[in-house]
């Protein structure tokens, strides 16, 4: 799959973004409906990151709304620690969507090979994420599920959020009231949601305080798991904060003091603003205008001799897939005299709207002319 020869020139460069359009490099990760492959964008030589999704299977599992909504949102925002989405287009089996291509690997990664971050480099993670924190709120969107898997690194030592497929955007006066994203890192109010109570942008700070304390100690400040009960929750949080607190005692006073107001558990008390993290004794003298800017140097910058990913995933698709991406054209080609059911444009059309391919490349430079 990663030595294909010479590339088809059987592609119109100059119309509507489609699978053709793109080189199949190698698959480097895989989600609930699809998988992710490294690709590289023919006409530019652009390299991407494409995520395909199985039509069927989002319909199967009901996830046809979710995954829309997340296509969506992403066409609304772009920012330099976000994973940004550039192309979005579809065929009779697949929808697909083309983002940044960052090949540092997920946080989640480095953490499983037990790498010491050191206090310097919490510091850029924070403040980089809490950047794109704050960029999400001035958009109105609520990521509900920051997490080490939803955090991707660039070659250069970066940190990018990923992931929006449970993010909601919070209208005025209105608050979200449903349970989403991964319980070890839901926050309090997102957890108890069920009893009536709606949550806010504090919520996505409370799950970067579990990710920080993740990061120092290579495991997370609460035994809490998919199926830990509300009531079961509370109790472990309240039995467990003494020795959470003792956990960081041994870092610089000013750390110990941040993570502890992001584990805050009233979401009131709880830091959660760019401006409070600004003020934070943690930060004195960092340049949040440099880090925005991407000025300041990561003091971990992960390995670039290999890929930062599980090397299974590539053989998966190569052996074990019975539908494999490479092979994609051919077997379109031999079904093309059969009728194919498409949920997705389905479910599109009886909502009143059609399909759209996305192409920020082209929006990019229409803005430029």
């Amino acid at each position: 799959m990663g030595n294909q020869a010479a590339r088809s020139a059987s592609f119109d460069a100059s119309g509507e973004v489609n699978f053709d359009h793109f080189q199949i490099l190698r698959a480097i990760g895989k989600g609930s409906f699809g998988k992710v492959c490294i690709v590289q964008k023919k006409d530019t030589n652009k390299m991407y990151a494409m995520k395909y999704m199985n039509k069927a299977m989002c319909a199967e599992k009901e996830a046809i709304k979710n995954v829309l909504a997340e296509v969506e949102l992403l066409q609304s925002l772009e920012h330099p620690f976000l994973v940004n989405l550039w192309f979005t287009f579809d065929d009779e089996e697949d929808l697909f969507m083309v983002v940044d291509l960052l090949l540092g690997g997920d946080l989640r990664y480095h953490l499983q090979k037990e790498v010491k971050f050191t206090i310097q480099s919490v510091r850029l993670f924070l403040a980089e994420i809490c950047l794109a924190l704050d960029y999400l709120r001035s958009k109105k969107v609520l990521h509900r599920d920051l997490k080490p898997d939803n955090i991707l690194m660039d070659e250069d030592g970066h940190y990018h959020i990923t992931d929006f497929n449970v993010a909601t955007s919070i209208e005025e006066g209105h608050s979200p009231t449903s349970v989403c994203g991964t319980r070890p890192y839901m926050a309090p109010e997102v957890f108890e949601a069920k009893k009536g109570q709606g949550y806010s942008y504090s919520a996505d700070w409370w799950s970067l305080g579990i990710c920080t304390f993740e990061i120092l100690k290579n495991r997370r400040p609460y035994d809490i798991h998919s199926n830990t009960t509300v009531s079961e929750f509370r109790r472990i949080i309240t039995d467990s904060h003494k020795s959470m607190c003792h956990a960081i005692s041994s870092y610089p006073e000013s750390l110990n003091d941040l993570v502890k107001r992001l584990l805050e558990t009233d979401p009131e008390k709880r830091l959660s603003s760019l401006k409070d993290i600004q003020q934070h004794e943690f930060f004195t003298g960092m340049n949040f205008d440099d880090v925005l800017n991407r000025k300041v140097q990561p003091p971990f910058i992960p390995s670039k001799d290999h890929l930062n990913c599980d090397p299974t995933f590539e053989l998966e698709e190569m052996i074990v897939e019975s539908k494999p991406l490479h092979k994609k054209k051919k077997r379109l080609a031999k079904q093309n005299s059969k009728p194919i059911s498409d949920p997705i444009r389905d479910y599109l059309e009886s909502n009143g709207k059609v399909f759209e391919p996305y192409d920020r490349e082209r929006k990019k430079d229409t803005k430029e002319e």
